[in-house]
């Protein structure tokens, strides 16, 4: 099993980046897909998740209106598409793969389990 995510990198404020997943070893289409990301000094969040047919998805309110979660099933890929990004989003971001549906969300205050992770990309936003 693997998940790959790519697309990573440096930008200025107010740029864009586009994300992929790649998932390998799994029955993707089967798994809801969650993008969580990991700040300096913060704890991991949920930041955006879909359904595993695609037609519900879910954002953090810190990002809703300017970044948006898609996927391909032929593909096997996710995507998280970003734009008008701040400082505040710099992080690790990480793809993460579940078959139940508490993935679309935080569970109260908490990361919902999930059954796969990839290793992770750094996204950096310069002031």
């Amino acid at each position: 099993v693997q998940l790959t995510e790519s697309g990573g990198g440096a930008v200025q404020d107010g740029g864009s980046l586009r994300l992929s997943c790649v998932a390998s070893g799994f029955t993707f289409s089967s798994y809801y897909m969650t993008w969580v990301r990991h700040s300096p000094g913060k704890e991991r969040e949920f930041v955006a998740a879909i359904s595993w047919s695609g037609d519900k998805t879910n954002y953090a309110d810190s990002v809703k209106g300017r970044f948006t979660i898609s996927r391909d099933n032929a593909k096997s890929t996710v995507y998280l598409q970003m734009n008008s990004l701040k400082s505040d989003d710099t992080g690790v971001y990480y793809c993460a793969a579940a078959l139940s549906a508490l993935a679309m969300g935080m569970v109260s205050t908490r990361l919902p389990e999930f059954d796969y992770w990839g290793q992770g990309t750094q996204v950096t936003v310069a002031p």
